[in-house]
């Protein structure tokens, strides 16, 4: 049923809607929603992506060893019971070994949930496709962040995936001192500054989702952080953890 990857069985509504909108469900069957236990209560707290039929990429900074965690995926409205969804408990969770959550300017923003079991990949749930390695978007590419986080700063928080369009700024750009400065390194990828559009708490994580020239889907990136000012604030992109810097970590793993 799966072609491979990238390619879901409910294309995605690519709109150029400013702001974020509400996706088409089961549009981007690779999204996950990474939760914590807390007094008995499952709760949402990062997305992340599933990039083979055991393994779902998230963000390190999304990891806390004190936390006992699930992955639902095939999910659209996180408060309805859904048909062919499903959650998985992780085996193990690898964190990248330089990652140092004091200083999440350095990078390595990245960690590896290894499922129990292998998940049954359907019309919901499907794999993303990693770039290739060292790929670098040019400026202006249109890419989509898709999460349950916060509609707006301190806002509420969706029931339904959401979806944004963020066009890509380039490094030289994004490294600007009146943008990010060198707060941004090589191995991040800096996305949307419009003070529109942007990801925001909740969002961390997950995918940054730009289509290749044969159709398919990529996961360019992985929602890292973005402006203490706020979540959509003119030129403080979102930045994210360019994956494309980590295929050969990943495979190692």
């Amino acid at each position: 049923l799966a072609l491979g990857c990238g390619v879901p069985a409910y294309p995605p509504a690519v709109s150029r809607v400013v702001g974020g909108e509400d996706a088409r469900p089961y549009s981007w069957p690779w999204q996950a929603s990474l939760q914590y236990l807390s007094s008995g209560e499952w709760y949402h707290t990062c997305g992340g992506t599933l990039i083979a039929t055991n393994w779902v990429m998230t963000a390190a900074h999304c990891i806390s060893s004190s936390r006992q965690y699930r992955v639902l995926l095939g999910k659209y409205n996180l408060a309805a019971e859904e048909e062919g969804s499903v959650a998985a408990s992780p085996e193990k969770i690898i964190v990248h070994e330089k990652w140092n959550s004091y200083s999440v300017s350095n990078g390595y923003d990245i960690a590896l949930i290894k499922l129990t079991e292998h998940v049954t990949l359907s019309d919901k749930i499907e794999l993303a496709c990693l770039p290739p390695e060292q790929n670098i978007l040019s400026s202006n590419t249109p890419c989509y962040v898709t999460g349950w986080g916060r509609l707006q700063t301190n806002g509420a928080l969706p029931d339904e995936l959401q979806q944004g369009l963020l066009l890509v700024v380039g490094y030289a750009t994004c490294s600007r001192p009146s943008w990010w400065g060198s707060t941004v390194k090589t191995n991040m990828v800096c996305a949307g500054g419009d003070g529109i559009t942007s990801s925001c708490n909740g969002d961390s994580g997950g995918p940054l989702n730009c289509q290749s020239t044969d159709g398919s889907w990529e996961v360019h990136g992985i929602v890292s952080f973005g402006s203490s000012l706020g979540c959509n604030y003119y030129r403080k992109p979102s930045v994210f953890t360019r994956v494309s810097a980590f295929n050969s970590w990943i495979q190692e793993v």
